[in-house]
């Protein structure tokens, strides 16, 4: 397995498919990992490079001690793109990954090519909701934050039962620790301005059934990069790629051929 030694962190990476190709990094929601994205992958063209990693406090990757602050998550993904020496991605990033997302083409937009912002905002939710969280954390326990996680992400439950299991428990594994801190990390972020100010190639996708970030707010934050494009996924909660992966597959193959990534 893979890992990316930073001078403060060791972050767990898979860098799958060709290396002389366009690459494709995906970047995981909160509580989750880097397997999120296997059914997604699989079905993804082999002559795409695809990056995954686990976020710090998440997956395999080292967890420090909190709060985070959204700008060291970024600096690691920009950190890991550098050790992988590639540039022109298209950064596909799911909810807190999605603000990763943004951070990364604000601060370098020589890395990254083109922008998927998958239920995610500019601002999720606000700072009261999270500190509420934060301390229901603290105060409850880690598994009552896995049920009311599942309960946002999946309000259908009849259309993903099989999924539910598999990420339940990756919401276990994770450390309750990196946990809270990547919320902290959410809490304290906002991209509205920098976000407005992107010109880029850039597709929202968002989610009809989606309790966490509906799809009008997807929509919105999409909205503020200049010719971008939203897409809406039916039949799916949060964590699309899971729920329908062909259609989040060709969603993905569409965008990225339509924007000369793929030939």
């Amino acid at each position: 397995m893979p890992f990316a030694f930073l001078p403060d962190l060791r972050l767990h990476y898979r860098d799958e498919g060709p290396k002389n190709v366009p690459a494709l990094v995906l970047v995981h929601a909160l509580g989750l990992d880097l397997t999120i994205w296997d059914q997604l992958c699989a079905l993804l063209p082999a002559n795409l490079r695809v990056i995954r990693y686990d976020l710090r406090g998440h997956g395999q990757s080292d967890v420090p001690s909190g709060p985070y602050a959204m700008g060291a998550m970024v600096r690691d993904a920009e950190r890991l793109l550098e050790h992988l020496n590639v540039k022109d991605v298209a950064f596909c990033g799911l909810s807190i990954g999605g603000l990763v997302a943004q951070g990364i083409a604000v601060k370098r937009l020589d890395l990254v090519r083109s922008l998927i912002l998958s239920n995610t905002a500019a601002r999720i939710g606000h700072e009261s909701l999270w500190e509420k969280r934060i301390e229901d954390a603290r105060t409850q326990g880690h598994e009552a934050m896995v049920q009311a996680s599942l309960e946002r992400w999946f309000p259908r439950q009849d259309l993903t039962q099989a999924h539910i299991q598999q990420i339940a428990d990756i919401l276990r594994r994770t450390s309750p620790e990196g946990y809270i801190a990547s919320m902290e990390a959410i809490r304290g972020t906002d991209f509205y301005t920098p976000t407005s100010g992107l010109r880029l190639p850039t597709l929202g996708i968002g989610s009809v059934n989606d309790a966490s970030t509906p799809p009008d707010l997807v929509r919105e934050t999409t909205e503020l990069v200049p010719g971008s494009e939203f897409t809406l996924i039916r039949r799916a909660g949060h964590l699309p790629c899971v729920d329908q992966p062909e259609t989040y597959a060709r969603i993905l193959t569409d965008f990225l051929t339509a924007t000369g990534h793929l030939k």
